[in-house]
């Protein structure tokens, strides 16, 4: 993982278009919405077209949606550019997404973002030079229990520090899959330690 960081390049895409089973799973998702509100499609379709086009969206897909919904494209460009998990630049095969907001802040993020910084030279809106991870600063990824947190493509590690933060890398950059969820092995979102109410022998 040498080399300097870099800012990816955003490809011009002429085209974009559902492969045919995918046609049919936007089919299917917008049938479910009433008539005359179909459009409110918009954010899972933006997602199907992600996963096919490599984890990023280039504007011939929002340009294809808008039409496939009957929308401005205007409307579409800003549901994309509103929410992190839309990505309108290639990431990295591995995409972490870094939650830095209060609570995986005061649980000890900045480790967290240090070892991936020392890891893979990299810091937010870069990709390493193989283009194997790429990183960004997200807010709060709703698992504020259990912070600090990455996201990894659609997994979720959590209750991290900085050494297992680089043990999580370690394992990434061999392709190999971590278990996704916390860290040291909490139950759900149970203090650490485990369960403190409804145990056997607990107070009534």
């Amino acid at each position: 993982m040498s080399g300097p960081a870099r800012e990816v390049a955003v490809p011009h895409v002429e085209s974009f278009e559902f492969t045919p089973e995918n046609l049919e799973t936007a089919n299917k998702i917008v049938a479910k919405y009433p008539e005359g509100r179909q459009q409110s499609a918009v954010m899972p379709l933006l997602d199907l077209a992600q996963r096919q086009h490599d984890n990023w969206l280039p504007m011939a897909a929002i340009e294809y949606i808008a039409k496939f919904l009957g929308m401005a494209k205007m409307r579409v460009l800003e549901v994309a550019t509103f929410y992190t998990m839309y990505n309108l630049a290639p990431v990295g095969k591995y995409h972490l997404q870094l939650c830095m907001t209060t609570p995986c802040w005061l649980r000890g993020a900045d480790a967290m973002h240090e070892a991936c910084k020392k890891k893979l030279g990299i810091d937010f809106g870069e990709t390493t030079p193989d283009g194997k991870f790429s990183m960004m600063q997200v807010e709060c990824l709703g698992a504020c229990v259990n912070a600090p947190v990455i996201q990894v493509n659609d997994d979720f590690y959590e209750d991290l520090d900085g050494p297992s933060t680089e043990a999580l890398l370690d394992k990434l950059a061999k392709d190999e899959a971590p278990e996704h969820g916390s860290v040291i092995g909490r139950q759900g979102s149970a203090p650490e330690g485990g369960p403190q109410t409804l145990v056997e022998g607990g107070d009534d």
